[in-house]
């Protein structure tokens, strides 16, 4: 497909009718040579919707007037500077139809950029970092790699068929619904010029999601970001692993009297880095969409007693005794070491359950370390039937021997955390239980030895790196910490401090992040990017090397962009619109599968807890308040079923965007989401007290009050406002002694708080 472009910069394209009225604005930003039009298009499908011609007209008030085939318009523009500051202001332009009718058509504002460069940092949180600009393969789901030269430790990063910037001639654009990502949110970062940018929008208006479309120039020196109502992709949409899907979006029909606003807001700022363009983001990710308070669903302690019983009846393999991933309907919801579950389930498990499930892990360790270590000394990984071991995608001829090595940094962080726990508790750790972590640790030690990376996957059989780069083993480095510690060898620690510091200068440092999930090639995702948190925060607790604390903020923000930042309008006729379940919270999986899901793949968040702890700064706090408040809302149970799932099962699936299912549904699965809802039961407390910062929070369904207090006494009351008695954890810790690195070991500071339905207790404890 050729495109043209006219002196304003847009394309030019050869079927449909799109006729455009813009104007350019009063406020004009001559930073980056960027005009503000506004204009209306209308659409005619012939075998796609796509562009033909436009109108254009110019004018300097904030009204005005325009006629548009049998129809006449009224615009009005509206600004006003936020907080006084002149590089941040707030638009509302209304689009009024005053005489006519017209049918198949959508507003749009559009933001000419001249002077643009494709080294400029393009990041749409959730969907686009750097433009998505790398090497694609066109593949369907579950997309690998097929040829034996993408293969080797060196090859750059590879990405499926994902919404991206183009990195060679030709069309280069983005078409995304507002939907599309974590906040309806662009901006770039202008390393040449060192200035930063975003606009930030609503969900949509009456007519539906907005649209947001990003084109550059043919010859990358300008560029247009558009801004529409309804969305209206043109040609194409996007499906899981699949750019060229037709698009059906249609545009909406206009008669007198009827408006349409369309609301944003700008900022510019100056701007050193990639990671001060995270920094700003995660401060005004909510500026558009405020803090409300959300329906609360059942309590943690009542969650788990559903979770043990289904983990224990649906979950456990008695035959050979261990806790499978999902129900065993095929190898990958069998066993897997790491990422989806395995050996992270058990943790909580462990902790929180009763002797029968106590017992039950035990013999998880005992089945596992008898036969899931490979030749290659990292854990298999996947296995099925309870005696068959395999790599990731037996059925893929190049992936059939491979091992994802995130697998085995879950695996080995979280044997060591139960090790600790089996201790306290008075369970004896067996020697061979040992001896296979030593032996994975091992495998990391030379894998790191030999290539000065982990890369992506290695072969199980051999160790040989077959895919290298990436930061899929983000939470390796933890792991190795914990192996240090727990066997006294520093040669560990040498290779995690090594193995961080290389994260930090090749990937973070970039705002590259990416290689967590086995089914997405090598998309950008959240799951590395919290891996990398744990550990950098890990790295921190025992070394108390404030490198590593800085490191941990830095990774923090850029996850930041991961979590969604508001509540979505599901459509009211879906399976999650009819719950009334919201979105704020609810974390993004990776820019291929475009699903927001119950809880982070797969991990509790306290890593932020802990963050907070050595930084003070309660937006750590708040973070994860939102991330462990939206998961139990997606719990199925008998009272309140989610879709046609039994009781205690949740999906991954929160979609805000037709990438797969459709716009608030989801598939019937029991998913890793259930762990890492566990985990959240154990690892993060119900109510969380530091009396001498004033601080009071609530990460369980219930509500926590300061009350009056003195300069004694700090007194609060907790509320349990759900139809079910609770047990709440309680944990008060004082600021100046709040340097400990095992928080959800030690007891010292945690208490249980029994709270009936619908009553409150109040509690007192020391200010200092």
């Amino acid at each position: 497909m050729q495109t043209n472009s006219d002196k304003t910069g847009l394309s030019i394209q050869s079927i449909v009718l799109c006729l455009f009225i813009q104007f350019t604005a009063t406020a004009a930003f001559p930073v980056y040579g960027q005009s503000m039009k506004a204009g209306i298009a209308h659409y005619k499908t012939l075998n796609a919707i796509q562009a033909d011609g436009r109108v254009l007209k110019h004018f300097d008030k904030n009204v005005v007037y325009l006629d548009f085939f049998k129809s006449n318009w009224q615009l009005t523009k509206k600004e006003a500077k936020v907080s006084g500051n002149p590089n941040v202001i707030d638009y509302i332009v209304t689009f009024k139809c005053t005489a006519g009718n017209l049918s198949d058509a959508a507003v749009m504002i559009n933001f000419k950029f001249e002077k643009w460069s494709v080294n400029n940092y393009v990041m749409m949180p959730a969907a686009i970092y750097n433009g998505n600009r790398e090497g694609a393969r066109i593949m369907n789901y579950c997309p690998f790699i097929t040829d034996t030269a993408d293969l080797g430790p060196l090859k750059p990063q590879l990405l499926s068929d994902v919404p991206r910037l183009n990195n060679h001639e030709g069309i280069s654009r983005l078409q995304l619904r507002t939907g599309d990502m974590s906040t309806p949110a662009f901006g770039f970062y202008d390393p040449k010029q060192k200035k930063g940018y975003f606009l930030l929008t609503v969900q949509g208006t009456h007519l539906g999601d907005g649209g947001i479309d990003f084109e550059e120039s043919a010859d990358r020196t300008n560029a247009i970001f558009t801004l529409s109502a309804p969305v209206v992709r043109e040609k194409y949409m996007y499906r899981i692993a699949n750019t060229h899907v037709p698009s059906n979006d249609k545009g909406a029909s206009f008669t007198k009297g009827d408006t349409v606003s369309l609301h944003y807001r700008v900022y510019q700022f100056h701007c050193n880095s990639i990671q001060e363009l995270y920094n700003y983001f995660a401060r005004i990710r909510k500026d558009l969409y405020p803090d409300r308070e959300h329906e609360p669903y059942r309590t943690f302690s009542n969650l788990f007693k559903l979770q043990e019983k289904k983990f224990n009846s649906q979950n456990f393999e008695p035959k050979f005794g261990y806790y499978s991933v999902g129900l065993r309907e095929n190898a990958h919801q069998d066993w897997q070491i790491g990422w989806t579950g395995g050996l992270i389930s058990t943790y909580p498990l462990l902790f929180m359950g009763n002797d029968t499930t106590r017992l039950n892990v035990i013999r998880n360790f005992d089945w596992l370390f008898n036969g899931g270590i490979s030749p290659s000394g990292y854990f298999w990984d996947t296995g099925e039937k309870g005696d068959k071991w395999m790599g990731i995608f037996p059925e893929i001829h190049l992936a059939k021997d491979l091992h994802l090595v995130r697998k085995s940094g879950d695996g080995l962080f979280y044997a060591f955390k139960q090790f600790a726990l089996m201790k306290k508790m008075g369970i004896t750790v067996k020697p061979q239980w040992e001896s296979g972590c030593r032996q994975v640790a091992g495998a990391f030690v030379k894998t790191w030895d030999t290539y000065h990376q982990f890369g992506q996957y290695v072969d199980n059989r051999t160790g040989k790196l077959i895919i290298g780069g990436s930061t899929s083993g983000g939470i390796i480095p933890a792991a190795l910490m914990l192996a240090a510690e727990y066997f006294k060898d520093p040669k560990y620690a040498k290779v995690a401090k090594a193995a961080a510091f290389d994260y930090e200068n090749k990937y973070v440092e970039k705002g590259l992040i990416y290689g967590g999930p086995g089914d997405a090639m090598q998309a950008f995702d959240s799951e590395s990017c919290y891996g990398l948190l744990e550990s950098y925060v890990t790295l921190y607790e025992k070394t108390r090397d404030a490198q590593w604390l800085n490191d941990a903020k830095d990774v923090a923000y850029q996850f930041t962009t991961w979590v969604s930042g508001y509540d979505y309008k599901m459509p009211a006729n879906s399976i999650l619109g009819k719950l009334g379940t919201y979105t704020t919270g609810t974390v993004w999986a990776n820019v291929q599968n475009k699903h927001a899901a119950p809880g982070i793949c797969t991990h509790s968040g306290v890593a932020l807890l802990r963050l907070y702890r050595y930084t003070g700064d309660v937006f750590f706090l708040n973070l994860l308040k939102d991330i462990v408040r939206a998961i139990p809302q997606y719990m199925s149970t008998k009272e309140r079923p989610v879709g046609h799932m039994p009781s205690g099962w949740i999906s991954e699936r929160v979609s805000t965007t037709d990438w797969l299912e459709g716009i608030g549904q989801l598939y019937d699965g029991s998913t890793w989401a259930e762990t890492s809802m566990l985990l959240t039961e154990m690892e993060v407390p119900g109510v969380y007290i530091v009396p001498d910062k004033n601080i009071a929070v609530a990460f369980d369904q219930v509500t926590v009050r300061k009350l009056a207090s003195d300069s004694r006494k700090f007194t609060f009351e907790i509320s349990n406002p759900t139809v079910d008695d609770a047990v709440v954890t309680l944990l008060t810790e004082y600021a100046g002694k709040i340097f400990k690195s095992n928080l959800e070991l030690d007891e010292s500071n945690w208490r249980h708080i029994k709270i009936g339905s619908h009553q409150k207790v109040v509690i007192s404890v020391d200010r200092y």
